[in-house]
This record gives C-alpha cells, sequence and structure tokens, in this order.
C-alpha cells in the first residue's frame, strides 16, 4: 500500500530552527524541489534581504514576501523553507495552509540565540539583546504557527535527519 504525500512541504518557525538545513535534506529524500523563500526574494529583488529592511523597512520586506509565497504556493512537489515572519500576515497563514502541508519546527529561544550567535544576516536580532528579541518574536508567533501547522516538530538538538524522519512520521500519522 502506498501512502500519498502532500504535493507541497511548507516549513514554518523562528530563524535558526533549522528550516533551511532540514528543508534541503527532506527535499532530498522526497526527491522534490527545495526553495527558501529568503533566498528566492533575494533573487527576485537582486538584493540582499538586509538591504530591502534598509531601505523599505519591514513593511516592505513583508510585501515582497507575500508575493513570492503566492507564486510559490501554486507550484507543486516543492519543500519550502519559509521566512520566521512569514506567519504574520493573515494572507501568508491562508496560502500555507491550503496549498501545502505545514511544518511547525519548534525550537526554545534560547537554542534559537546559541545557533544565530554570530549571523549578521537577520535585520531582527541586530539589537543590542538577541535572545530578548527571539523572545519576544516567539511571544507573538509561536501562536501563529500552531495556527497554521498541520504538524509540529520539535528540533532541539537532534541531528537535523532525525528532524526530517520526525516529520515524514508525522505526514504519515496525520489522517489528511
Amino acid at each position: 500500500m502506498s501512502i500519498a504525500l502532500p504535493e507541497n512541504i511548507f516549513l514554518v518557525g523562528l530563524m535558526g530552527a533549522g528550516k533551511s538545513t532540514v528543508g534541503r535534506l527532506l527535499a532530498r529524500r522526497l526527491s522534490k524541489r527545495f526553495v527558501d523563500t529568503d533566498h528566492e526574494i533575494e533573487k527576485r529583488n537582486g538584493v540582499t534581504i538586509p538591504v530591502i529592511f534598509e531601505i523599505e523597512g519591514e513593511d516592505g520586506f513583508r510585501r515582497r514576501e507575500q508575493e513570492v509565497l503566492a507564486d510559490l504556493a501554486q507550484e507543486q512537489g516543492l519543500v519550502l523553507s519559509t521566512g520566521g515572519g512569514i506567519v504574520l500576515r493573515p494572507e501568508n497563514r491562508e496560502a500555507l495552509r491550503n496549498h501545502g502541508f505545514v511544518v511547525y519546527l519548534n525550537a526554545r529561544p534560547e537554542l534559537l540565540a546559541e545557533r544565530t550567535k554570530h549571523d549578521r544576516s537577520r535585520p531582527l536580532l541586530n539589537v543590542e539583546d538577541p535572545l530578548a528579541r527571539l523572545r519576544q518574536l516567539h511571544a507573538v508567533r509561536d501562536p501563529l504557527y500552531r495556527e497554521v501547522a498541520h504538524a509540529i516538530v520539535e528540533t532541539g538538538r537532534g541531528a537535523p535527519q532525525q528532524v526530517v524522519q520526525a516529520i515524514l512520521s508525522e505526514m504519515m500519522r496525520i489522517d489528511r
């Protein structure tokens, strides 16, 4: 008996949760195309996300992010790693929920701070206290990730391959 896997798998969660690393592995395992929304935004606009934030602010970035998601959600056969704030707009939550299997990669803010401490490409963390910022982002976004998710996988300290296996188990367990 063959299990029907969803055409698209969307990974959501805070920055540093492992969406890109896990997404690449998951796509390879399922023979699907991997796309990272942040990389797609940079590719389409010819500038980095920090530059977009600097010129247009977070609202300008979120508008571009929404356009990219709307396009990609229409495709088939994707594993999509999304930016951490993609769930802030109701239109994005609807697109995610209606066009794929959404997995929330959840990790504690303390672990995320450890994982992202040397990464200067994250505009929202270029603050005096990145851990406090991550706690604040988690408080706001966690309910939105949970609202949109078909499955929640704790990333913790397990290897990315273990997270991929947990996602596959969740996909097979859930009656779609």
